[in-house]
């Protein structure tokens, strides 16, 4: 069919050429009126009516240089039909170390003849994706949140860009709508947040989102890091944050629809006059239109189904408080980060990987530094001097053992006593903060000492409010002294040799009362 239409066209030129010779054109003159080749116009006046049928008619079944590569394309295709003739082509350079040469668009239409020939369709490499619809949720287990943007247009004829959110309820599909006229941000998300739950007198179980920059710092293979402020947000209420995977919209289809109804329904065709208004229309809308109407889903009124959703909804908790974002530091492999040219100690153990962050914070003169998840790690006063190594004494001891080994360990060095375990609980809270410290001096120093006399200053020291491990062991050291005392101790006469009388020698010895000594102690 197509040899057909190119004799036909060839036909045309021929007669073409030869009108415009016949009018006395030369060959040049007839390339540029026609614009053809000027050696085609001269192979066309060289031939007579019945040569160029003649021409025209004969068989063009010219050898195609890839056909000694037919078998070798066709099982590609077989095996991977989704191929494209340029990986064929990088294939065949591949596998032969001299390819013939020819154009990418020569590759092209063989590949295509032999698809045709062989009837092998090109298909997609990966399957399509297969959907199956979900039972409806409980009720008030699930909300799902969104962000949009629309240009809307002003009185004066210009467009001004709006930013809204959307949070739905799941089952009733109640909804509520913010917006603002500058980009989200973890804060105003936050407000977003609040206003939407104060909307809904509630809270449920959890909300599913995108993995929207806004909440999220990093996937972290699904452990998501969420924004200081939005995770110290979470952290203070009772829902828990579901994040989608990357590019998976269809996690949450609820609330894309409402994203998009809020564009068609309520923003199209409506003048923007300012953002307080905007959002006092939007509670009007949501009332007749967005929850008063029968929902195109689940055949129901939002409205009316929300009615039994609110009693399953946690309730709201009041006095939130919110931080500032704080700014992310990297943890060196020196348990440091570097801060205004000095660098600043950590815990030992808090580097982990290339990606371990921590949080900083400065009030007045004291640098906070947190988790990204604010949970406080260690303090220092903020250095004025530059290149400096700001160290806190407990960064560098090993935290590794287990604070719960370690407490046992030491009871049993104290014999595991009903006195020893009342002084490691009274230790523990009078030192919470140290008790890892004071238990590492008992276990060290504990072991040259006695149990008997580790329990005896353990008994004085319960008597006494003392809850110090170096005076524990400096008092069960003052025990065991004095019992070493005790035991070598050897009272005896020496011999004396004199010519003195003894009734001259002898006189009244003075002695001490036992209350001076008792003074003493």
């Amino acid at each position: 069919m197509k040899a057909k239409h190119n004799n036909n066209k060839k036909v045309i030129m021929w007669y073409k050429v030869n009108e415009l010779k016949s009018k006395g054109l030369n060959k040049s003159q007839i390339s540029r009126e026609l614009g053809i080749d000027r050696a085609t116009v001269r192979k066309y006046i060289n031939m007579n009516e019945s040569e160029f049928y003649q021409w025209i008619e004969q068989s063009r079944c010219m050898p195609h240089k890839l056909q000694s590569y037919y078998q070798f394309i066709k099982n590609l295709l077989e095996q991977h039909p989704y191929l494209s003739a340029s990986q064929i082509e990088d294939r065949l350079k591949e596998c032969y170390s001299e390819p013939p040469l020819v154009h990418c668009k020569t590759v092209y239409n063989f590949v295509q003849k032999i698809r045709h020939k062989e009837n092998i369709k090109k298909i997609p490499d990966h399957q399509p994706r297969k959907y199956q619809k979900l039972p409806e949720t409980d009720y008030g287990y699930q909300a799902q949140a969104d962000f949009g943007e629309y240009y809307m247009q002003t009185k004066d004829n210009s467009r001004k860009k709006v930013h809204f959110m959307v949070l739905v309820l799941s089952r009733s599909r109640y909804k509520y709508v913010f917006f603002q006229d500058k980009p989200f941000s973890s804060k105003t998300c936050i407000t977003a947040h609040e206003k939407g739950l104060q909307y809904f007198g509630g809270q449920p179980q959890e909300i599913v989102y995108d993995q929207d920059r806004v909440l999220i710092v990093n996937e972290n293979l699904g452990d998501v890091l969420l924004t200081q402020e939005f995770s110290s947000y979470c952290n203070q209420m009772d829902f828990k944050p579901v994040f989608c995977r990357k590019s998976d919209p269809e996690s949450k289809g609820k609330v894309e629809n409402v994203v998009g109804f809020v564009k068609k329904n309520f923003l199209r065709g409506r003048i923007y006059t300012n953002i307080d208004e905007l959002n006092a229309n939007t509670l009007g809308w949501l009332e007749r239109t967005g929850n008063g109407k029968q929902h195109a889903g689940i055949k129901k009124i939002p409205a009316q189904e929300f009615i039994i959703e609110q009693a399953y909804l946690k309730p709201l908790k009041s006095g939130v408080i919110i931080k500032d974002e704080l700014k992310r530091y990297r943890v060196r492999k020196d348990n440091t980060i570097s801060y205004k040219s000095n660098f600043y100690t950590l815990p030992l153990g808090t580097y982990t990987n290339a990606e371990t962050w921590v949080l900083l914070e400065v009030i007045e003169d004291t640098i906070y530094l947190y988790t990204t998840k604010n949970e406080l790690l260690t303090t220092h006063h903020q250095s004025t001097e530059r290149g400096s190594v700001i160290r806190n004494t407990d960064h560098s001891r090993d935290k590794s053992q287990s604070l719960s080994v370690l407490k046992e360990a030491v009871l049993m060095m104290l014999n595991n006593t009903e006195r020893s375990t009342i002084y490691i609980e009274q230790l523990e809270k009078d030192k919470s903060r140290y008790l890892r410290d004071n238990l590492l001096v008992i276990e060290r120093k504990g072991k040259e000492i006695s149990s008997e006399h580790l329990l005896s200053a353990v008994g004085f020291c319960l008597e006494n409010s003392i809850f110090n491990a170096y005076k524990l062991i400096e008092i069960a050291n003052h025990y065991q002294r004095q019992s070493e005392q005790e035991s070598t101790s050897k009272y005896f006469i020496p011999e004396i040799k004199s010519d003195v009388n003894l009734h001259v020698l002898s006189s009244t010895i003075q002695t001490s009362k036992i209350s001076n000594y008792e003074t003493i102690m």
